[in-house]
């Protein structure tokens, strides 16, 4: 049975093959949709996103190729597993599948157990990729949050903490490129701050998509964040296009990307968990 609700989206033609997978998958506890056109396969995996996608690539109007290319053009269902089910064999068809980015290739007639597992290796392989931020490939979510826990533990822990403010202004003015690009410079400067302070086993991750956390010690904490702001302040305007730069400064706080440092430890009180010190942090960079 699947350890959760995933869901599996069918992209089939075929009627009969296509209520099969449904009946088999939801019996092993997953929930399913489906669709027997590329188009609306598009347009409802965008609506309501699933976890795995199952493909044909023979359909009635666009093919399993440009209904796999238009799911990775869009940011949102850009990283989503896709798993081509087809009836054709030829090498350069294979390869034309995965060039475009699914993880997976299998051929019809197809063994219904192979193909169950091979969905479920899809799954855990996304669930680890999840644990990693897409644009900077920097450690996200769970795997952060354990190691705050653990270095709560210690009893000189020190941490930096980065937040990129006006992100999602600039995103909807520049684009996500541009947005992408800033949180991206962003923690390679994190990165050299780090390796600059003398520290370049220090772990650094996302404790969301525009905030970063750095873990050091007491001692060091301090330093690290100036260290941050001094490679950080100054490179803020050179994120604007080059015609734009010069305006930047005239514009209100609001209204402009600003990144905002801040340094806590052990040695500032007494916080027993990871709540504590994420409000401690806000109410710094605020």
């Amino acid at each position: 049975m699947a350890d959760t609700k995933h869901k599996i989206f069918i992209v089939e033609d075929d009627v009969e093959v296509a209520d099969m997978l449904m009946a088999f998958f939801s019996s092993q506890g997953y929930e399913t949709g489906t669709a027997s056109w590329g188009e609306e396969a598009v347009r409802l995996i965008r609506k309501d996103l699933p976890d795995v996608v199952l493909l044909d690539i023979r359909l009635p109007d666009i093919d399993g190729y440009e209904v796999c290319s238009l799911l990775r053009q869009s940011r949102r269902t850009r990283h989503l597993p896709i798993i081509f089910l087809t009836e054709r064999r030829e090498r350069k068809d294979k390869l034309a599948g995965l060039e475009l980015g699914a993880v997976d290739y299998i051929t019809k007639p197809f063994d219904i157990q192979e193909l169950r597992l091979r969905v479920r290796n899809a799954l855990q392989r996304a669930n680890l990729q999840g644990m990693h931020n897409p644009i900077t490939g920097l450690p996200e979510g769970p795997l952060v949050e354990e190691q705050i826990e653990t270095l709560l533990q210690g009893p000189a822990w020190g941490l930096v903490f980065a937040s990129i403010r006006g992100l999602d202004r600039f995103r909807d003015q520049y684009g996500f490129v541009a947005a992408d690009d800033v949180t991206r410079a962003v923690s390679l400067m994190l990165a050299n701050a780090v390796k600059e302070n003398g520290e370049p086993d220090a772990f650094i991750g996302h404790t969301s998509g525009e905030e970063f956390v750095i873990l050091t010690n007491a001692g060091r904490c301090k330093k690290l964040a100036e260290r941050c702001r001094v490679r950080l302040d100054p490179s803020v305007q050179y994120f604007y296009p080059a015609m734009e730069r010069e305006r930047v400064n005239e514009l209100p706080q609001s209204e402009r990307l600003d990144i905002r440092v801040a340094s806590l430890s052990a040695e500032d009180g007494e916080f027993k968990s990871l709540s504590d010190v994420g409000e401690a942090l806000h109410t710094l960079t605020l």
